[in-house]
């Protein structure tokens, strides 16, 4: 197995000379991303890196534009057979080993979710689903208990993978470059984890030629590296340019520079479900008889704590757009009238005086260093701004692989994290703020243990709710209860750049996810 993953890290480095740094030719491009893909595996972690990447090699049925759009993918189209069934036509394409798609295919893809254990699981997306049947080869039937009008959009964040080479590797064998076989436009040719990902141009691609023959996509997490690289020449494109060089990289000769507001929302999970949270202590460093996280007065007293427009332009260089809207701009559950919290110090101080609290406590933010921009300096602001009210605070931060492993198993009482898909309100309430419910699929990542039956009542209502309108007002509803009572801090959402040499063109997309074909040659 060491040898497998010494030979692919070999691969990676031969591929490097050969076309990463500009490449033998126009048509060879190489870009960093600054956080870790994790894995070639695409059921495994639902983590915006590994989707993105991925996405090059598997396909899904429907497909979310970078603006929040449902179009078709594999599935060229689909209808209601009735409330509870929906068909699902799927398009002439071929796997990469010249294997036909298939509905077995299909239907394999959707039940294999389920049957692996995950640090951040695809299951939300799938759990709806109560019956599929393979009507022909080309046609699938997918069935739910009650109308359920999101299985489109769900169904956009599933690849699909061929059955019988997916059957034959585990998550294991497809991190050592064994069965990672799709059907989109490029395929697969190495992979070192948390280094890179090379991929070639599929030559039958069903759709639109791939812009590009060979790919590389490393991962140079350090901002200064990714820069440097940049201006170097020794890549032709980067992702979240580090926000001290926002403003040269505008005006460099030989640079072009994109940026816009992102989808990602940052925020602080809070554990207010947990009795004695990791953590969270007296002054003493001893536990606390009481969750303090518990008392809505301490929740809002920490959202009052924390000066957003002060992180927004001191330490996000204007790359962060504070809200305390979970949905991005006009998405289905945004609340126009949700104005942002503002920062009022002395009303946290007096809130904490008020919840038994006025001498203050401990606590420590766990926090990505590698995942957002900035996100090590955002958390350290945060815990200085807690501190001068009284929560005397500290910062654990560690790499994303890390802070997802130890997350899923409840090691932190608060920590800083974020949601990269929110132009619909429903799924990350459902991934993060929903009661825990491993039936329905429902807070998989809810880190801060929030649980509110009337917030849970609204999402059952809303995800079986046809009418658009009706449906957007039923999560306006459940969006303002959870902001209310302060279910967890939001902070902002984050920007998004990029920039890329001379004679690439950048096309920017809210979704953050950078791929190849956000690059073009200019034309």
């Amino acid at each position: 197995m060491r040898l497998e993953r010494k030979f692919l890290s070999l691969c990676g480095a031969v591929l490097l000379g050969a076309f990463g740094a500009h490449g033998a030719g126009a048509q060879d491009l190489t870009y960093a991303i600054s956080a870790p893909i994790t894995s070639t595996d695409p059921h495994y972690q639902n983590a915006t890196p590994n989707n993105a990447a991925l996405g090059t090699i598997y396909e899904p049925l429907t497909v979310l534009t970078g603006e929040g759009l449902i179009e078709p993918g594999l599935a060229e189209s689909w209808s209601n057979v009735d409330d509870l069934t929906w068909e699902f036509k799927l398009r002439d394409a071929k796997f990469h080993d010249g294997a036909p798609l298939t509905a077995d295919d299909v239907i394999y893809s959707l039940q294999r979710p389920g049957n692996i254990q995950s640090p951040a699981p695809y299951t939300p997306y799938t759990k709806a689903i109560t019956g599929m049947e393979a009507v022909d080869d080309s046609t699938v039937r997918l069935s739910t208990d009650a109308p359920y009008p999101l299985l489109p959009l769900d169904l956009s964040r599933v690849y699909i993978v061929e059955k019988a080479v997916a059957e034959a590797n585990d998550t294991q064998a497809m991190n050592l470059g064994n069965g990672v076989i799709g059907t989109g436009p490029y395929k697969f040719v190495s992979f070192t984890p948390d280094e890179q990902l090379s991929i070639t141009r599929n030559p039958d691609y069903w759709g639109e030629p791939a812009k590009w023959e060979n790919v590389q996509v490393r991962v140079i997490a350090d901002d200064a590296a990714r820069t440097t690289a940049l201006l170097s020449g020794g890549i032709d494109a980067i992702e979240n340019v580090p926000t001290p060089d926002v403003e040269r990289m505008r005006n460099e000769d030989g640079i072009n520079f994109a940026s816009g507001k992102s989808q990602r929302f940052v925020f602080l999970f809070l554990d207010s479900g947990s009795d004695q949270p990791p953590g969270v202590t007296g002054l003493d460093g001893e536990p606390l008889a009481d969750n303090p996280l518990k008392d809505v007065r301490v929740r809002k007293a920490i959202n009052l704590a924390i000066n957003r427009e002060a992180i927004a332009e001191r330490v996000m260089m204007g790359l962060a757009y504070p809200s305390n809207n979970i949905v991005f701009d006009d998405g289905e559950g945004f609340v126009a009238d949700l104005e942002n919290p503002p920062y009022d110090p002395e009303q946290a101080k007096a809130l904490l005086a008020e919840a038994g609290y006025g001498d203050g406590f401990k606590l420590t933010i766990a926090s990505p260093n590698n995942r957002m921009i900035n996100d090590e300096k955002v958390v350290q602001a945060v815990a200085q701004m807690l501190t001068r009210v009284g929560i005397t605070t500290a910062v654990d931060a560690m790499p994303f692989s890390v802070i997802a492993s130890r997350g899923q198993k409840g090691e932190f009482g608060v920590s800083m994290m974020s949601w990269g898909s929110t132009t619909e309100g429903s799924t990350p309430i459902r991934q993060m703020l929903a009661c825990k419910n491993a039936d329905k699929g429902w807070g998989a990542v809810n880190w801060g243990n929030y649980c509110n039956e009337e917030v849970d009542a609204l999402l059952a209502k809303a995800l079986s709710t046809v009418d658009t309108a009706a449906r957007k007002a039923v999560l306006e509803e459940a969006i303002t209860k959870l902001m209310d009572d302060v279910a967890f801090v939001p902070l902002y959402f984050q920007g998004s750049t990029w920039a890329a040499k001379d004679g690439i063109e950048v096309t920017p997309r809210s979704d953050e996810r950078t791929a190849p074909d956000m690059f073009s040659p200019a034309s």
